[in-house]
């Protein structure tokens, strides 16, 4: 596979200033001092992502997406003070090298980070893993224990104590993500109250404390050519904070697809139909064992990955009602809401855990 496969043309409406990037990263990168090419990396939602090429030397540029954001999202200093210390504890994490605040090069603040080489899964199976039978379990098992991996680390030890403010941080993400859905909606859906209301009343006690990535999910890891129980990286760590682990595994559910899921999570899953995957509640039990915690209230978890996730489309679709974006993908993003809300009721009536 090529270096460059899973890159593309820089598209015209996101293209960077090519001549002031160049001249500000000049002799701040090992081999900057090289012409620079720029491609984008065509996957993700949210924040734009771009290869950066110095001849043999490749780096990562993450930026906001265009238009207004929503305060507190897609930070790219808080993204950066994590990778630019994780990744001596925890290698699946990049490492950053650089932030600039200035918007003035770019039109948006921007750090660089490490490239890595691998595969990022999404809608089918690659066909690196297409003859093996098991993938998709192995690639479930895989994704789960590197989870465990990242709430096991020492925080404290690199210096990210002050990182976040575990007290109250269930409260304040369903809060916040409340006040996101008030701000970003385009219409009244007394659905999305019901979810924030059942949240609300029934928050759970938690002692547990780690560092959480805050929108952990399949595409937003990287997994080896050769191997589907091996990751070699995870990504998007700009919503990183301290807080409880579960509402990770919360985030991973609701974006995990079962057999009998409506027809609507075909689109939003974001993961292979592929009949060796894990089950959501194999997920859990596998996290439960390898973690030692205890897992029994993860239906609000879920339940809590499902309002997120409205709030995230509704700030999307937002964008592309008012012209911020013209990207297609999200036309349809409105229409999503409600059935989501309506799933996440589902899903808290029934406790299917």
């Amino acid at each position: 596979m090529s270096q460059n496969s899973d890159t593309i043309s820089v598209r015209t409406e996101e293209s960077l200033d090519h001549e002031k990037l160049s001249g500000y990263l000049k002799g701040k990168l090992e081999g900057s001092n090289n012409p620079l090419i720029i491609r984008q990396f065509p996957g993700g939602k949210a924040n734009l992502t771009y290869h950066l090429s110095y001849k043999n030397y490749e780096y990562v540029l993450r930026r906001p997406p265009l238009g207004p954001v929503a305060p507190g999202a897609h930070d790219m200093s808080r993204e950066y003070s994590v990778l630019s210390t994780l990744h001596k504890s925890f290698p699946l994490a990049p490492e950053a090298y650089l932030f600039e605040q200035d918007p003035s090069i770019i039109g948006a603040p921007f750090f660089i980070m490490e490239r890595k080489h691998g595969l990022v899964i999404r809608t089918e199976i690659p066909v690196e893993f297409s003859d093996l039978a098991n993938a998709g379990e192995n690639i479930s098992l895989a994704l789960v224990d590197a989870l465990v991996k990242m709430h096991k680390v020492n925080y404290l030890e690199l210096g990210l104590g002050e990182f976040g403010k575990p007290d109250g941080f269930i409260r304040r993400q369903v809060e916040g993500w409340y006040k996101r859905w008030c701000n970003a909606q385009h219409q009244k859906i007394s659905e999305v109250d019901s979810v924030y209301d059942w949240l609300i009343s029934n928050l759970p006690k938690s002692s547990q404390t780690s560092l959480v990535h805050n929108d952990y999910k399949l595409d937003n890891c990287m997994f080896s050519f050769n191997n589907p129980n091996q990751l070699v990286a995870i990504f998007d760590w700009d919503m990183c904070t301290l807080g409880d682990p579960l509402s990770d595994l919360g985030s991973l559910l609701c974006y995990w697809r079962d057999p009998d899921d409506p027809p609507l999570f075909d689109y939003l899953s974001i993961m292979p139909k592929h009949e060796s995957f894990l089950s959501r509640r194999k997920l859990v039990e596998r996290y439960a064992e390898k973690s030692g915690s205890d897992a029994k209230q993860i239906t609000f978890y879920h339940v809590l990955g499902l309002f997120r996730l409205i709030g995230i489309i509704a700030q999307i679709y937002i964008r592309f009602v008012r012209g911020q974006t013209k990207d297609k993908r999200f036309a349809n993003f409105g229409e999503a809401i409600p059935s989501i809300a309506k799933f996440a009721l589902e899903i808290r009536k029934n406790n299917y855990y």
